[in-house]
């Protein structure tokens, strides 16, 4: 793999570390801001607006320009974002800051995804994107704790701070080490005949999977403190472990996909989708059980992303003639699935059936993504025998 790719994944780091890094920030800056604690949680909310709306509108805005100009003015904005936001005393400019930072975040990502594809060529494509989200798996790992510690003992701003100057060393990359060839490709097409490209059957089934799957992982990710010390037991200091656990299997999980999602991706996914439905399903019945609790954290945050990743690839498979859109699209239908899934645990627990719940919602989103899947798949062959 291209060192380019390592250095991409640095800024994925910084940016997917303070995507997460709000859910231990929240109290402090509630209080320090004089808001309450809801509204200083929809921050977490705004991102994810910012994100969804961000990706197809920011590709379009640089289909044709640079791809070293694009990345380096979209991390830019992002790390000026984080300064005004550790300086500011305002909750609406932190929340104006916000929503800027998940609009360049992802154009970022969008752009990244593309230019990893176009860097390694359509055999390596799923390992390309396994090594950039990569950087989203270890910001689970390493980031987001530490961001929670510096919150704890130097106060919010510190976090923001630091991811700050965690995006220096990665825009001095971007600028030295990136093509400057354009991020949407080289051809001379216009945005209607991508946009073209991105109508087709295919790539719609891929992303609407893809938004299945991440719906179904962050539907217990974010409730997976509430599950470990309501349901398991586990003591609230150990909690931060257990989250860790989690991303930690997610690493492993993409790192092992793009060894595979190349060459063997239809094994990778009906394979790892049925072991992960598999997977919520048994959790939904050993929460209780701490051993369960900690070998299926890892397991399962292994198996999402690995599923996950590799549909990521397919969608770039699917629509190569309009990378950069595909990348926008796929980031948006993951972040669908982002704000989808919590909502739908939500829904299960204020519904009176409990903590225990939320698992097998997300064993049903993945059921419901092989489903989905099956009928696609048995769609195409049926056409494919029926054509003369």
């Amino acid at each position: 793999m291209p060192l380019t790719l390592y250095l991409l994944a640095l800024a994925v780091f910084a940016q997917g570390t303070s995507e997460f890094m709000l859910s231990g920030l929240v109290p402090g800056i509630a209080q320090d801001l004089g808001v309450s604690v809801p509204a200083a949680g929809s921050l977490t909310s705004a991102f994810a607006a910012g994100m969804i709306v961000g990706a197809p509108a920011m590709t379009l805005l640089v289909l044709r320009r640079s791809r070293r100009a694009t990345l380096f003015a979209f991390l830019a904005v992002f790390l000026l974002a984080h300064v005004a936001g550790a300086l500011t005393t305002s909750y609406a400019v932190l929340l104006a800051t916000r929503i800027v930072a998940a609009l360049a975040n992802a154009g970022f990502l969008a752009v990244a995804l593309a230019t990893a594809a176009a860097l390694v060529g359509p055999d390596a494509t799923g390992r390309a994107t396994s090594v950039l989200l990569g950087g989203t798996t270890l910001a689970c790992v390493v980031g987001v704790p530490g961001g929670a510690l510096l919150g704890q003992f130097l106060g919010w701003r510190a976090a923001f701070w630091a991811v700050a100057a965690l995006c220096l060393p990665a825009l001095v990359a971007v600028a030295r080490s990136v093509p400057a060839g354009r991020p949407g490709g080289d051809a001379h097409g216009n945005v209607r005949d991508e946009l073209r490209v991105l109508r087709g059957p295919r790539l719609l089934v891929v992303l609407a999977l893809g938004a299945l799957v991440n719906a179904a992982t962050f539907c217990t990710f974010t409730y997976l403190a509430s599950v470990a010390t309501e349901v398991t037991g586990v003591a609230r200091p150990w909690i931060p472990a257990l989250l860790a656990l989690f991303g930690l299997g997610s690493f492993v999980g993409v790192t092992v996909a793009g060894r595979f999602s190349d060459a063997r991706p239809l094994p990778v996914l009906v394979g790892g989708g049925a072991a992960l439905c598999a997977g919520w399903t048994l959790f939904t019945w050993a929460a209780s059980s701490v051993p369960a609790t900690l070998v299926l954290a890892f397991v399962q945050g292994a198996l999402s992303f690995a599923v996950g990743s590799t549909l990521i690839a397919r969608a770039l498979h699917a629509a190569s003639g309009a990378p950069l859109l595909a990348g926008g699209c796929a980031t948006a239908a993951l972040n669908v699935g982002a704000a989808l899934g919590p909502w739908a645990g939500g829904l299960v627990i204020d519904g009176g059936l409990g903590e225990r719940a939320v698992p097998a919602v997300s064993a049903a989103l993945v059921a419901l993504a092989l489903v989905a899947g099956a009928a696609a798949f048995g769609r195409q062959r049926l056409r494919a025998a029926m054509s003369p």
